[in-house]
């Protein structure tokens, strides 16, 4: 019986772990307004961060020096550069993106873009350069 009970216990702490790590993307608006980008992180530890952006007009070229980045576009469309090549992308996209390879986007829809990014290791702020 007591086994029950401690696996009873178990799989109720597990379930409700489980619970708190899951987001629904359609629930998170941006938390104040913005005239260009706002990012709002979800989660992040030494491994990884997972951040929500949304973009009106632009993100300028740039690269992350320790970075690799995977963006998944979840509404909007834009041409994404990414080194020398231009992509049109829209929502259900998934852009991988190597550590120190430039990348921008210009956004063409009338909506807002907003994408999903996780970049590994955890994202510091500190190796993001901007090209001229």
């Amino acid at each position: 019986m007591k086994v029950i009970i401690y696996l009873i216990i178990l799989l109720t702490t597990c379930n409700s772990i489980a619970q708190e790590a899951v987001t629904n993307i359609q629930s998170i608006k941006p938390a104040k307004e913005y005239k260009n980008i706002h990012v709002q992180k979800i989660s992040s530890d030494s491994l990884s961060s997972t951040f929500v952006i949304w973009i009106k007009k632009k993100v300028r070229l740039h690269k992350h020096l320790y970075h690799r980045e995977n963006v998944i576009i979840q509404e909007g469309s834009g041409q994404f550069q990414l080194k020398d090549s231009i992509y049109n992308v829209s929502a259900g996209d998934i852009i991988t993106i190597p550590k120190n390879t430039w990348h921008g986007v210009t956004i063409n829809s009338k909506d807002v873009m907003k994408v999903i990014s996780v970049q590994s290791p955890k994202f510091l702020g500190d190796d993001r350069v901007f090209k001229n």
